[in-house]
């Protein structure tokens, strides 16, 4: 094989290749985003359409049903969907999943601008984005909290402060802030007056409009330059909105004082937020989709720990919940099971080696393989997620295979009587064939899990190439660097580790119990092939039941009777092996399936809508219910209450409500996310008129109540 001989025969370089492949992959894995799952780009796009002021009903007739009509003419469209709040419409767009999302996009851009033209002219403009995955939950919660400070200054500090501070964290997409007390200049018309002078609402706010602007009059010109006038018409006052006249009748002069009353107070709360019971402001911090959502939630994290140190001391910034300390976690957990499992199978390496030397030069091919692979990873734009950590730790006892056949097969011919350059050289080339065809083998098993269809093959891409790419680079080592090492690398005599204490100890163990199992195994085949025979009892069968009669028909006045049947030790295993395939495939109904694995990372989200057009209160005194039951755990650390908001997060309407639940660490209690989950639900379901259902691994989905519905 040409790169055996190039690398027996030029060492250094062989040494090189090996020590570019090291380098370019730890730069690789610098490089890399870190993520819970793959990046999916999901054929998904969301359309987010204000209509302030409007009821659910208007803004269905007037708005969504003109966007459904506009989107549903694009090609590729297979389902759109719409939900119509008050004074909002957000609409799903789902296209096939190999659409072209870049064309599909500007697709949408383009209709819905089509569509605008007819929408009425007090409807913002519309937000067209792609939806995301991770992108739709927030990385980080945080709340705002003070005993002694006022709601509205806790409102000014987060939205001139906290919100900008936060969203200026590299990788921060946006900040929701939630519970919020804001001001506002109230107009309290008098409706005699109105009615007296003849004067409409719509009318004073058509001349509001006009008069509280800056408007252009033109171009003041001379011979040596142009200047352009303008006149600044925007009220800085508040106070003198009084005098805007908003109406003539005749010679009469009408302003807005005269009309009505100007009060400056606060806005009517389209949102509450609540920790554990006390009214707080609650930040959830979004990622952008690019960036690392462990470095982005360790910046937001020591941006609060910055802002701690300027705000007053009875004003507390505290942390409810940061999903990129799970995945962070997660990711280490993994690294950790990485590496034991290369520690155990170098340790099982040397134990059936019996040589420290063939155990370092079969195990060199853990590392270099491992991070090779990385090389792949962010040359295909990859993270390090759960599938790609996974792919490398299921591979783990793969990769060293294909060393291990070589190493051995050199060895064997070393005792030959060969020297180590030609025993080197000749049992790489013995047994290439048969590593080659282990190899590809593998890679015909996983690659194709790479390109499966549907959602799931679009996660599993990542983790088929990764085990394939590390397959690959597994068997390049073992053709290069093992021979090459192997050639200029001699064994000591193989008795001199028996005679260390401990190590000496435990190769005689595993030899002894290599012997036994020698023994059993070989007991087993000769079982199998020997050519003895059990006898069956077997019931008769309709057609061969009754015996013959001499003239060779059967007899029926002959009674039926119980034969026996014989069957050798092939059969039995036979028959073995076919009756654990057939209670295999019985067992499969028995299995649940999900489309991701349950974790257990201590938070619960629990998502609740209420009927449309409920008000705040109602929403509020349902949601207080909950709370009151949910006191009653010991496992719940924080409970962060939002209700209403128009934001893009979970939340959106008065009639809706999202309750983010911290639980103690999981080592701190006895039942798991899982048993919580189902005990949440079970005492939701005792509230009259609450219907409950699980959605998502730390989700418990509430869809609706019926006001009279009681269980």
């Amino acid at each position: 094989m040409w790169m055996t001989k190039v690398s027996i025969q030029n060492p250094v370089f062989a040494t090189m290749v090996m020590v570019a492949l090291c380098v370019l992959g730890i730069f690789s894995y610098s490089k890399l985003g870190v993520e819970n799952m793959p990046d999916i780009s999901i054929p998904v796009a969301s359309v987010d359409v204000r209509y302030p002021g409007a009821s659910p009903e208007a803004v269905e007739r007037e708005v969504a049903k003109p966007l459904e009509e506009a989107l549903n003419t694009i090609a590729g469209v297979e389902k759109v969907m719409s939900r119509s709040f008050e004074g909002r419409v957000q609409a799903q767009v789902e296209f096939g999943l190999n659409t072209d999302m870049g064309k599909a996009m500007q697709e949408v851009r383009d209709r819905v601008a089509a569509a605008q033209a007819a929408f009425p002219k007090d409807v913002k403009t519309p937000t067209v984005a792609r939806a995301q995955i991770e992108d739709n939950q927030p990385i980080v919660l945080a709340a705002l909290m003070s005993k002694t400070r006022p709601a509205r200054e806790l409102s000014m500090m987060s939205e001139l402060i906290i919100a900008k501070r936060l969203g200026r964290v590299d990788g921060v997409a946006r900040v929701d802030v939630s519970g919020m007390v804001l001001r506002e200049v109230r107009i309290d018309l008098d409706p005699l007056r109105l009615r007296a002078y003849g004067v409409t609402p719509a009318e004073i706010s058509t001349a509001l409009r006009e008069a509280n602007s800056d408007q252009p009059v033109g171009l003041i010109s001379d011979q040596t330059a142009d200047a352009i006038l303008r006149v600044e018409g925007r009220v800085k006052d508040p106070k003198q909105f009084a005098n805007i006249v908003v109406a003539r009748r005749g010679n009469l002069v009408l302003t807005l004082g005269d009309l009505g009353t100007l009060v400056e107070r606060e806005r009517e709360p389209d949102s509450l937020a609540r920790i554990n019971g006390a009214q707080a402001v609650t930040f959830s911090i979004f990622k952008q989709q690019d960036s690392n959502i462990v470095t982005t939630g360790d910046g937001v994290k020591e941006a609060m720990e910055e802002l701690r140190k300027s705000l007053p001391k009875d004003v507390e910034l505290n942390l409810i919940y940061a999903s990129s300390d799970n995945v962070k976690n997660s990711l280490e957990g993994l690294k950790h099971t990485l590496v034991e499992g290369a520690l155990l199978t170098v340790a099982i390496v040397f134990l059936f080696l019996h040589s420290w030397r063939s155990t370092i030069i079969t195990g060199l091919t853990l590392p270099i393989a491992v991070i090779s692979s990385f090389i792949a990873v962010h040359a295909l734009g990859f993270t390090l997620n759960f599938m790609t950590m996974m792919a490398l730790s299921l591979c783990i006892g793969l990769l060293i295979d294909d060393a291990i056949v070589v190493r051995e097969n050199i060895v064997r011919h070393v005792a030959m009587g060969k020297d180590h350059r030609t025993a080197a050289f000749d049992g790489t080339n013995e047994i290439g064939l048969a590593v080659m065809a282990t190899t590809f083998a593998i890679c015909a098993v996983f690659v194709p899990i790479a390109f499966m269809g549907g959602i799931i093959g679009k996660f599993f891409y990542p983790f088929g190439i990764t085990v394939a790419v590390a397959v690959l680079v597994s068997l390049f080592v073992s053709f290069t660097l093992d021979p090459m090492l192997s050639s200029i690398w001699k064994d000591p005599p193989s008795t001199y580790l028996k005679r260390v204490p401990v190590i000496g100890h435990l190769i005689r163990a595993t030899d002894r119990g290599m012997d036994l199992l020698h023994i059993a195994y070989e007991r087993a085949i000769r079982w199998a092939f020997s050519g003895r025979r059990y006898r069956m009892l077997m019931p008769p069968l309709p057609a061969f039941g009754r015996p013959f009669s001499a003239d060779g028909l059967r007899d029926a006045a002959q009674p039926r009777r119980l034969r026996f049947a014989t069957i050798t030790p092939r059969g039995l295993v036979m028959a073995t092996g076919l009756a654990s395939f057939v209670v295999a495939l019985g067992l499969t109904p028995l299995v649940g399936s999900e489309f991701a694995p349950k974790t257990d990372d201590s938070f619960i989200q629990v998502n609740l809508r209420m009927p449309v057009a409920s008000s705040l209160e109602r929403s509020n005194i349902k949601v207080a219910q909950i709370e009151e039951i949910l006191s009653q755990y010991k496992e719940i650390k924080t409970v962060s209450t939002s209700v209403g908001g128009t934001g893009e997060g979970m939340t959106t309407g008065r009639n809706q409500a999202t309750l983010s639940i911290a639980l103690v660490d999981k080592k701190d209690r006895k039942r798991s996310q899982k048993e919580l989950e189902d005990a949440f639900r079970a005492d939701i379901a005792k509230l009259p008129g609450v219907d409950a259902s699980v959605g998502g691994d730390r989700s418990i989905w509430i869809p609706s109540w019926a006001p009279t519905r009681t269980c």
